[in-house]
């Protein structure tokens, strides 16, 4: 074949001279193999490539001789270009530019190294998170502070819109789970006290663990889970669109328009949340009462002016400003938090939820054992 692609080789003074010649297309190249295999390498030797013969070429011809070239660099040869047309020099650079390189295989990791490394990278991470929270905090409430001694800095539209969001909105989901918690409580309570023929005490039992434990502490699991994420999400996606950087660069405080509203918001929603709830959960311990243990309504009401404490309502609500500060104020930390990866988003906005439902759970519980402790 009159184009058939050769190679030649012959020594020089300054090493060896490779001529290329003919059509180096795709089907052609295939049988030139073993040629190039053939290109024996000592370090430091100059191979020279003369592309001038080349007449056709094709990318198949090119990813050849760049095979064959870099494996000769690899063992320490020099190799040098020469005679490449301006047509053949930019496909050259192309396939260059795109040729795949080789990926070093990583060190087999050691287990005990790692694990350590992980440690550590999660106390440092941990240790800076703290140290923010603790920041955010502080600054939040120097803001509320200077918001209460001056009370016409109070966004109060601001605050009615997300009381109705996250207060009025969640509503018909509290009613609802207070009313099933109340007929769980009774129902397993009926079946251990008709045992003892100790019918009346349903009434203790259902009020003090409703409107003293359960019913705080399941509104503000939801209200965590509604809220600290929507908290999250909006301050977020505020950020990631530059929202809140043009907000400070016009002097608008993102503490006023973002961070205090929603606190006040859930620190006035959330004893509104838990007082409904309390009502529901007793009722639903009235119904069960009642179609369970033959204690009717009436009974029922009776025996708690009897015998229920006012103390245990009041501090169901004392802790409910508590919790809704607790998920205001992750749900805002979190928020900016995020970077400007959507990805961040999913990722704080999880990270809020979860958070705020250990807090509230925690502190309830430490409330708990001081009062108990105190002997309320």
């Amino acid at each position: 074949m009159k184009n058939k692609p050769s190679l030649h080789v012959t020594q020089t003074n300054d090493g060896l001279s490779v001529t290329l010649q003919g059509n180096w297309v795709k089907e052609t190249v295939k049988a030139l193999d073993l040629a190039f295999n053939a290109l024996t390498c000592n370090p430091k030797t100059v191979y020279t490539f003369d592309l001038s013969g080349i007449r056709e070429f094709d990318t198949h011809g090119i990813m050849l001789i760049l095979h064959y070239t870099k494996k000769l660099e690899i063992q320490n040869c020099i190799v040098l270009k020469v005679g490449a047309s301006e047509s053949l020099e930019k496909l050259f650079t192309v396939c260059e530019q795109h040729y795949p390189e080789k990926k070093e295989k990583p060190p087999k990791e050691i287990f005990i190294l790692s694990f350590l490394e992980n440690v550590g990278k999660d106390i440092f991470e941990g240790y800076r998170t703290l140290s923010y929270f603790f920041a955010f905090t502080g600054e939040l409430t120097q803001h509320v502070i200077t918001s209460l001694l001056n009370p016409l800095t109070i966004r109060f539209k601001a605050t009615l819109y997300h009381i109705e969001q996250s207060g009025a909105r969640a509503l018909p989901i509290i009613l609802l789970t207070s009313f099933l918690i109340g007929i769980v409580i009774a129902y397993q309570g009926a079946t251990q006290l008709e045992k003892f023929g100790a019918n009346i005490f349903i009434v203790e039992m259902v009020t003090i663990s409703a409107v003293r434990e359960l019913a705080p502490l399941l509104t503000a699991i939801v209200v965590a889970g509604r809220s600290a994420s929507a908290y999250t999400a909006q301050i977020g996606v505020m950020k990631i669109t530059d929202e809140v950087d043009a907000m400070s660069s016009m002097g608008f405080s993102p503490w006023n328009f973002l961070v205090l509203p929603r606190l006040f918001a859930l620190m006035i929603s959330l004893p509104l949340l838990v007082f409904f709830g309390d009502i529901v959960s007793v009722f639903g311990g009235m119904v069960i009462a009642t179609t369970q243990l033959d204690v009717s309504f009436v009974e029922f009401i009776d025996r708690i002016k009897e015998t229920v404490a006012l103390k245990h309502l009041i501090i169901g609500l004392v802790k409910a400003p508590i919790f809704g500060c607790v998920i205001a104020t992750i749900g805002c930390f979190r928020g900016f938090q995020i970077d400007s990866s959507t990805e961040s988003v999913g990722k704080y906005t999880t990270i809020s939820v979860v958070n705020a439902i250990f807090w509230v759970i925690a502190i309830d519980a430490i409330i708990s054992v001081l009062l108990t402790e105190m002997g309320l």
